[in-house]
């Protein structure tokens, strides 16, 4: 028997994580040296500053949560904990990573799918707890205001994604397809204090 194809997606988000961490980390030194002369201390630098500070936060965000998770690897809590600041500083979104110790990469990529997932529930911003108890992960979402799609919510449990799903979307078709690979169940259920992601 043949041996399965790789999963060519996240392949692909890995090589365009790698090749974008570069010129945005070339782009970081050059504004730390404006800032350095007294050129660099007019707002426009602090603005380029913060957005490639943001960029940078994003790139290993998607690098974790779209790129290859073979290999074995893990990853830091340090790590993990220093993305999620960066990608949440300046919002109204909180993210409370409950996890001791370093993670195996493809449960960080679950877990990273699964914050996508119920960031789409925290328009009006609100906080996101995760934390596991007997390797059972949970990843839940609080709020005043939720805002729910049921339809596209129901994309974690279906047999097969909707089709239709739009590109901000994908991580409701790939963390089921991510879940199947690793052999975990995958569930989510709303209540009234929130909605929660198991896995």
């Amino acid at each position: 028997m043949a041996d399965p194809l790789p999963d060519f997606a996240a392949l692909i988000g890995s090589r365009i994580c790698h090749d974008l961490i570069s010129p945005l980390g070339a782009i970081g030194n050059g504004v730390e040296l404006l800032e350095m002369s007294e050129a660099g201390t007019g707002p426009e630098v602090a603005l380029i500053s913060e957005s490639v500070a943001n960029a940078n936060a994003r790139i290993r965000f998607f690098r974790i949560a779209y790129g290859a998770a073979g290999g074995g690897g893990t990853v830091a809590a340090g790590e993990i904990r220093s993305i999620l600041a960066a990608i949440t500083a300046g919002s109204r979104l909180k993210i409370d990573w409950h996890l001791a110790g370093d993670v195996p990469r493809p449960m960080a990529k679950l877990a990273f799918l699964a914050l996508q997932c119920l960031e789409t529930a925290l328009a009006w911003g609100g906080e996101i707890t995760v934390d596991a108890r007997d390797g059972d992960w949970r990843a839940k979402a609080k709020a005043a205001r939720l805002s729910v799609d049921a339809a596209l919510w129901a994309n974690l449990t279906a047999a097969t994604p909707d089709r239709a799903i739009a590109p901000a979307q994908v991580q409701f078709a790939l963390l089921p397809v991510e879940a199947s690979a690793q052999g975990r169940n995958l569930g989510w259920s709303q209540g009234s204090d929130g909605v929660t992601i198991r896995f």
